[in-house]
């Protein structure tokens, strides 16, 4: 009675030290047999939204992929680490939906959700002279019969991340005429910040910790850009729409296309593979294809992400 009372403590012990540092959300539109070692993933387009946040949209081509493990864990096409995606996560729960449109509309495939999260203690299981390894947990999946467009949504909780002011703001229902104008000025004025000294977008830069500002500045690319003659187009205000999420979080976007379509033939003329990398990676983050606002209690609106 002892050593299991001695062996549950230690097992719970164990089980309080591992924190859930992140959450991973894997998707794959398949055809093909599962026992088998291999799937042929489906051409077509799947979008990501958080918390009804557009995120990302991404092609899936068809190609052969592993299937992996006792449990058939299918190679993902679409992969979401939730935690690159910053301060869009919330503490609490939070939900993440994957739509799936196929190219082929009238076939019929079999689509993928998987999930698990990541802690910050390693596990190990040994089975005679064999042993496996992982930081995995809160592993599941889901599999459906598909035909034309597929959704799945997954709630997580994500006590991992970092609190922030506008998560707290007041959610936005709906959006007045004068709050569509003063968004119109605030695109413009993102725009109009692709400027020398540049300060406003490297302090836009700065706020993202994986971005290394001082060798950006070191490389001079955004000055090297501006001179090659590039410049941050400013849509007209009757191209853009707005979209709420039934949280503070309002997203602006263009109609069609980029909220900031560069024309890459100017683009073209920025001399260097370094130089041009330099440039492109930082003008994506500082102009993305939609910005993500919230209004102040006081009235104000900014950009989050």
């Amino acid at each position: 009675m002892k050593k299991a009372l001695l062996a549950l403590l230690a097992l719970c012990s164990h089980s309080a030290m591992a924190a859930v540092i992140n959450f991973e959300v894997q998707f794959t539109p398949f055809t093909g047999d599962i026992a088998k070692s291999e799937v042929q993933t489906v051409a077509g387009k799947a979008s990501v939204y958080l918390n009804n946040v557009p995120i990302a949209e991404q092609d899936v081509e068809k190609k052969s992929v592993p299937v992996l493990f006792d449990n058939r864990e299918i190679a993902p096409a679409v992969w979401v680490p939730v935690k690159s995606l910053g301060g869009l996560v919330r503490k609490g729960k939070n939900t993440l939906r994957i739509e799936f449109v196929p190219s082929d509309a009238n076939a019929a495939y079999q689509s993928r959700l998987q999930w698990n999260e990541v802690t910050d203690t390693i596990r190990e299981q040994r089975s005679g002279r064999s042993g496996t390894s992982t930081n995995r947990g809160g592993e599941g999946m889901e599999t459906k019969q598909s035909q034309g467009k597929v959704v799945f949504e997954k709630e997580f909780v994500g006590d991992f991340a970092t609190e922030l002011p506008w998560h707290k703001y007041p959610s936005v229902a709906s959006l007045s005429d004068d709050d569509k104008q003063k968004l119109a000025a605030l695109v413009k004025e993102r725009a109009d910040a692709f400027k020398p000294k540049f300060e406003t977008i490297y302090q836009i830069l700065g706020s993202k910790p994986e971005i290394q500002v001082a060798e950006i500045r070191k490389i001079g690319c955004l000055e090297k850009a501006h001179a090659a003659g590039v410049r941050v187009p400013v849509p007209a205000a009757t191209e853009l729409e707005f979209a709420t999420t039934g949280t503070a979080a309002v997203v602006i976007g263009r109609k069609a296309g980029w909220l900031y379509p560069f024309d890459q033939k100017t683009f073209a003329r920025v001399k260097g593979e370094e130089v041009q990398m330099c440039a492109g990676i930082a003008l994506s983050i500082a102009y993305p294809p939609r910005l993500v606002v919230a209004k102040t209690p006081d009235g104000r609106w900014e950009v989050v992400f």
